[in-house]
């Protein structure tokens, strides 16, 4: 087990640094890792019995992690989301795969069974990418989390139906159902009651122990035991996890939970990626690739699209629909369970099951990059003659403009700047992404518009080639450079303001043209660094002085923070006569 370990962890660490460099998903590269050092290939690792276990405590954390960042208001008002597009998203899936099934020649039950499996989608790699490229909370990226939620409780629902086709079970189709969902409500029930009267207290407890380590070891007991109390109920121990850090996100706990469990998260997460890889047969893509080729883009095309439709006959902007569509289009990691359940109780020929998992794994492959596509192939998927229309509207809209401000994203951060130009009698327009943001903004805003600033001919008819300023105020540094690049084929002679979390691609940046970087931690560093200066006694005017002067300097600062950052800040704040 050890030795495994070592070499799934030595491999990933090189194969991972190689990924980054070449700008790659770190998932791309685990599942990469787990089908180079697997037994069809390299053979380096041979499959354990503790090796899928720790793989699953990756997806129980990365669920806890993520229902952190859910309230439970947020949670309710995803109920038609979960509720109503999850069942309809899994039914119509099902009904259409399943059907294709059974005219190759399965069986009625278990072609269904099958497509049902193949309906459900990745839990791991859709909130693992999401929440990457920052869009976990916009309106599709909900969309795919509330439906990931209701596939969660299906998956378990099939689980306990595989034996009873295969004939091996007491219990009919009809009792595990409702036992299923029976069971989900109470495990609701107990964790809303738990994280009302016990958890907070456990917290507050250790919290006031001032102790580190505590902390940490609560963090993960609490984790642990609710993935192993739901596991007990027969139901998926991610659900419970999810559910568990839901409830735990109204705490005032919730940003140090998060950050103690991170570094669980991230290993055991990429352990389960390895092992998904690892299940993979390398052989069977030299004998019949283009035949999983066909299957995976046939894959991919059903799920994306019933999707799509279901969201355009809902009322969804087009955008939004296949964005999402886009997201839940793979196949998911509960294939692989299903498959071989259903392998061992005789209901497939393993010939077909090995095709249908190469297929599903090149879906769960090409997701990652998808996603990252999802802007330029939403829209050319969704281009109609009413959204010309709309372009038209805005760029008619603005032709007056001359001297504004083009502001992308508008956030809080985006919003704070627009009340500081209104104020200052500046004119802006403003785009976003973000349907919720845009209709709460447009009540007061005429000049605040929907849709994603990484399309040029949006950006063209708000007129940034007239602009005064381009701000890009979006909390993504990966976006903000695909808006700055595409600004910078439009025009040149615009300058370019670009928000970003650190300094970590400041210098990139500023090669693909942006005028000037605001690094939000700088900034806040400053910030505090002047407080207390003042406190201390400093004049204002001298501390002052002192904080331009960093900011005058800090490109140069930046550079070399990892050398002498702490010399410089020290000749910088010396206490001279004023």
């Amino acid at each position: 087990m050890f030795a495994n370990l070592l070499i799934i962890l030595a491999s990933s660490l090189v194969v991972i640094a190689l990924f980054r460099r070449l700008k790659l998903p770190p998932v791309l590269g685990y599942l990469c890792v787990g089908l180079m050092i697997g037994p069809t290939a390299l053979d380096w690792v041979h499959e354990t019995a503790d090796l899928p276990d720790l793989a699953e405590l990756g997806v129980v954390f990365l669920l806890f992690s993520l229902g952190l960042e859910f309230s439970l208001p947020k949670m309710l008002k995803l109920r038609r989301v979960v509720f109503g597009l999850g069942t309809l998203q899994v039914l119509v899936t099902t009904a259409v795969l399943g059907s294709l099934l059974y005219a190759f020649g399965m069986s009625t039950s278990t072609a269904f069974m099958l497509g049902a499996g193949l309906s459900l989608s990745s839990t791991a790699i859709v909130s693992k990418e999401l929440t990457s490229l920052g869009e976990i909370f916009s309106t599709h990226g909900q969309n795919a989390i509330g439906v990931l939620l209701f596939q969660d409780v299906v998956a378990v629902l099939l689980l306990t139906l595989v034996p009873v086709f295969a004939g091996s079970s007491d219990q009919a189709w009809y009792w595990a159902l409702p036992i299923t969902l029976g069971k989900t409500v109470i495990l609701f029930v107990g964790l809303l009651l738990a994280s009302r009267y016990i958890l907070p207290r456990l917290f507050h407890e250790v919290a006031a122990s001032r102790s580190a380590e505590l902390f940490v070891l609560l963090a993960l007991v609490i984790v642990l035991l609710t993935a192993w109390l739901t596991h007990l109920l027969g139901l998926s121990p991610a659900l419970g996890a999810f559910l568990a850090g839901m409830l735990l996100g109204e705490s005032h706990y919730r940003h140090q939970i998060e950050a103690d469990i991170r570094p669980f998260r991230d290993i055991l997460l990429g352990l389960f990626f390895v092992s998904i890889g690892m299940l993979i047969d390398l052989q069977l893509f030299l004998h019949d690739g283009f035949e999983i080729l066909g299957l995976t883009l046939a894959l991919m095309l059903i799920k994306g699209s019933v999707v799509a439709i279901i969201l355009k006959l809902r009322g969804r902007d087009g955008e939004t629909a296949w964005r999402s569509g886009l997201a839940l289009a793979q196949g998911g990691e509960f294939c692989f369970a299903l498959m071989a359940q259903m392998q061992l109780s005789n209901l497939i020929p393993p010939d077909i099951a090995a095709h249908l998992l190469a297929a599903t794994f090149c879906s769960m492959l090409l997701t990652p990059l998808m996603l990252r596509a999802a802007p330029k192939i939403a829209a050319s998927l969704h281009r109609k003659p009413n959204e010309e229309i709309e372009l038209e509207e805005i760029a008619a809209q603005s032709a007056e403009l001359h001297g504004h401000v083009v502001l992308c994203g508008y956030g809080r951060v985006g919003q704070s700047i627009g009340r500081f130009l209104r104020s200052e009698h500046f004119e802006f327009v403003a785009l976003d992404y973000d349907p919720d943001q845009i209709q709460e903004a447009a009540k007061g805003d005429n000049n605040v518009h929907y849709g994603d600033a990484r399309r040029a001919d949006l950006l063209r008819a708000v007129g940034l080639d007239r602009a005064r300023l381009l701000v890009i105020a979006v909390d993504n540094t990966e976006v903000a450079m695909s808006v700055l690049e595409i600004a910078r084929l439009i025009t040149l002679e615009v300058p370019v303001l670009v928000r970003t979390r650190d300094d970590s691609l400041l210098t990139e940046l500023k090669v693909a043209g942006a005028t000037e970087v605001v690094p939000e931690l700088l900034e806040s560093s400053l910030m505090l660094a002047s407080h207390a200066l003042i406190m201390l006694g400093l004049p204002e005017k001298a501390v002052q002085r002192r904080v331009n002067q960093v900011r005058h300097d800090r490109y140069h600062l930046l550079e070399g923070c990892f050398e002498t950052s702490d010399t410089r800040e020290t000749s910088v704040f010396t206490h001279e006569d004023e």
